[in-house]
């Protein structure tokens, strides 16, 4: 079992940063694929960005590309999404996620989310 726990969401106006942050706990693995989705009301659940534990490669939806950047600590089995750039169309709950590379985020393990608000 894998533990994961968010944290960092809050309010902020349009063109601010947050820093998300999830940390891991549990029968974590080098192998993982860590990432970061969202949900906005009456939408579904996108991924948002996502790292390899293992040699760090990340990958973005087009949407947060330039603005955003995830970011591992190894040492703290902590995963973070630096958000920049905000509009208010980033407003959701962001989840983390954690799945074995190959395998589907739905056979994975996922933290309870955390609200994200941009007011404009």
């Amino acid at each position: 079992q894998v533990q994961l726990v968010e944290s960092g969401g809050g309010l902020v106006q349009a063109g601010g940063s947050l820093r998300l942050s999830c940390a891991a706990s549990g029968r974590t693995s080098s192998t993982y694929v860590m990432g970061w989705f969202r949900q906005a009301p009456g939408k579904e659940r996108d991924i948002v960005a996502r790292i390899n534990w293992s040699d760090g490669h990340t990958s973005y939806v087009d949407s947060v590309k330039g603005r955003f950047t995830i970011s591992r600590d190894n040492a703290k089995n902590t995963v973070y999404l630096q958000m920049g750039s905000l509009k208010p169309d980033d407003t959701a709950v962001y989840y983390c996620a954690a799945t074995q590379s190959g395998r589907r985020w739905e056979e994975g393990y996922w933290g309870q989310g955390t609200q994200v608000t941009v007011s404009s």
